[in-house]
């Protein structure tokens, strides 16, 4: 079965005054039908600006300097604007973090989502107003109908989430970007959400990328786990195996620095340091000023080693087990 989604060697890069950030370096994966992949990493790292190439939402000062993305075959970098906007919403969407910045206030709920439904397809407003009934159904809003007439600020936090949802999902695209989609809401509504969401990638088929710096979440929700660094992709591997037994330090790091890998009454453990800047990054490997096991084999850029369906970019890589409490 060939790959619904197909990126390689993907690179993103901002020229700004003060110089060149990459962004994205180098960024290669793939995706099935009806596949969720976790893309992970601390702020800044490159996860959200991965998302925005996907869909070509990159915009002056930034651009997408080399690689492919290939959706269902087609080559989507280069692609003229127009054909680009078409293939956005149809076959490829992306639900947003703040969906009260996404969904405009000044339109009741029905209306912005006909709209969504009107830019790729031609349907009388019966039917329309039916599918669009539902989109809200199948995300879990109860009284779907009568809640089309509704306006942004008459839903909760949750509710307006499940709507940003129910629009990505109106055309049943092939891949959804979700781009931190969870993180502004309480912990009952993101189990409530992700549940949601696994049922709609195993109903519809739907390929998903969900993008979190909150491990705990992706490892609910994603089949495969892929942890980004300063641009690049340091460690891939199906979910169970990436967080049970990283290959990676900085994937240790991560791991080792959540709340259930510490004693009660002890510091949360952090990875030394802070993440360089994308324009000063040290030469070889990024993360070697933090890393405990760093040495002088890492001024060079590690190649990546692939083995067993896992992936890494790593001189000296890990073989112990994480600490005990996530799993996926």
């Amino acid at each position: 079965m060939s790959p619904v989604l197909e990126v390689r060697d993907l690179r993103t890069e901002f020229f700004t005054a003060a110089g060149t950030l990459r962004a994205v370096n180098d960024v290669s994966f793939s995706l099935n039908e009806g596949e969720i992949i976790g893309l992970v990493g601390e702020s800044g790292s490159g996860k959200s600006v991965t998302g925005f190439s996907l869909l070509g939402l990159i915009d002056a000062p930034g651009k997408i300097t080399g690689g492919s993305v290939r959706l269902k075959g087609d080559e989507l970098v280069g692609m003229a604007q127009p054909d680009l906007r078409r293939r956005r919403g149809r076959d490829i969407a992306m639900i947003f973090q703040d969906p009260i910045a996404t969904l405009n206030p000044l339109l009741t709920i029905g209306q912005q989502m006909e709209m969504a439904l009107a830019a790729h397809e031609r349907l009388s407003p019966r039917a329309s107003e039916d599918r669009c009934a539902e989109a809200l159904e199948r995300v879990g809003i109860p009284s779907a109908r009568a809640r089309l007439k509704a306006y942004p600020h008459e839903f909760s936090g949750g509710m307006r989430q499940r709507v940003a949802i129910s629009i990505a999902l109106l055309h049943r695209p092939a891949v959804i970007v979700a781009d931190e989609p969870t993180t502004a809401l309480d912990v009952s509504i993101q189990a409530q959400i992700v549940t949601e969401m696994k049922m709609l990638a195993r109903e519809f088929g739907v390929a998903m990328i969900w993008i979190s710096h909150d491990l705990a979440v992706v490892s609910g929700i994603a089949q495969r786990i892929a942890v980004m660094y300063a641009g690049r992709i340091v460690e891939t591997g199906p979910a169970a195996q990436v967080l049970r037994q990283p290959r990676h330090p900085y994937t240790r790091g991560l791991l080792d620095s959540m709340p259930h890998a510490t004693a009660p009454g002890q510091a949360l453990r952090q990875i030394p340091g802070s993440m360089p800047s994308m324009m000063a990054l040290p030469p070889g490997c990024a993360f070697a000023p933090r890393c405990a096991f760093a040495s002088p084999a890492c001024t060079s850029v590690p190649e990546l080693t692939e083995a067993a369906g896992r992936s890494w970019r790593c001189f000296h890589p890990l073989d112990q087990p994480a600490q005990e409490g996530i799993t996926s």
